[in-house]
């Protein structure tokens, strides 16, 4: 414990914000997330994989849900509701397009999350602007590879949207509750809509009588690693990081997410990566790294 705080000194570790840290992390885990949707949906529609994610979760976070204080429960649920729209549209876009293709055009919100948030009240500054320009330059190289589907794409666009005024309202609104209840409130919000949107979605259908045969063991074990660590972990880190870190910079280090996503569709699904897209992910690597090295010239820090 001793040497933990040694390192950590404050808010950084080795200079590096701590916070930012944490985020980057959030946004590896996500990056493998891609392939495992990819698998899932190959079997289960959008809105299963996503209901089905977050009950998984929401058995997780239950513990920390009851005796939530009111304006938790009415923060969860807008916040719930964002995401929830964010990845079922997202996942209904894996259907058709690769794990690559939905990372990069999720990463949008990179782009949407600094213009968005002038109607916060929010001020822009130029390495902000950069930074994004920058990252959104290297997303659009790498947004070249693979095929094209109009609805899939225009779903996923519709995520990032969704996504990056999530970013925002967090970003405003996790200051007032402690980390573990906000994600918690959120999670069974979007368990409760998920799956009343699933159930609305069956009615005059076999989907529901169908689903224990179209579960096999790879799937539930890749909705458990999407439920418990990418899901409950990672909102519960996320609620905490972003207390202390800006939407727009949040906004650029999730821009490392395509990155990631594409090297574990590399591993996993053996989806390969062209010249342009290598290109793409260094420029979104060099957005992340000149916002961070910019905040810390701002702050007087090393």
């Amino acid at each position: 414990m001793t040497v933990l705080k040694g390192l950590v000194k404050d808010g950084t570790i080795g200079g590096l914000n701590v916070y930012v840290l944490a985020l980057l992390f959030v946004t590896l885990v996500w990056g493998a997330t891609f392939p495992v949707l990819k698998l899932a949906t190959a079997h289960l529609s959008g809105v299963e994989t996503t209901a089905l994610r977050f009950c998984i979760a929401a058995l997780c976070m239950l513990p920390f849900a009851l005796r939530l204080p009111r304006h938790t429960w009415l923060d969860g649920a807008v916040l719930g509701a964002l995401v929830l729209v964010s990845y079922v549209l997202q996942a209904y876009g894996l259907e058709f397009i690769s794990s690559n293709r939905s990372a990069f055009l999720t990463s949008l919100n990179v782009l949407m999350v600094p213009f968005l948030a002038v109607a916060f009240g929010t001020r822009l500054t130029w390495s902000v602007l950069v930074a994004a320009g920058l990252a959104c330059f290297g997303i659009g190289l790498m947004s070249w590879e693979g095929g094209a589907h109009f609805v899939a794409d225009a779903a996923t666009v519709l995520s990032a949207l969704a996504y990056a005024l999530y970013v925002i309202m967090l970003s405003s609104r996790s200051a007032r509750h402690k980390a573990r209840e906000l994600a918690a409130a959120q999670i069974v919000w979007m368990a409760m809509l998920g799956c009343a949107w699933m159930f609305a979605g069956a009615i005059g259908t076999d989907r529901l009588q169908t689903l224990p045969e179209r579960m096999n063991w790879e799937v539930f074990a890749g909705l458990c690693y999407l439920g418990i660590v990418a899901t409950s972990g990672m909102l519960f880190l996320q609620a905490l990081a972003q207390r202390h870190v800006p939407a727009s910079k949040a906004a650029l280090v999730y821009a490392m997410e395509p990155v990631f996503a594409a090297m574990f569709a590399w591993f996993m699904l053996a989806e390969g990566l062209g010249w342009r897209a290598a290109l793409g992910g260094i420029l979104v690597v060099t957005a992340v790294v000149f916002s961070e090295m910019r905040s810390n010239a701002a702050a007087g820090g090393p």
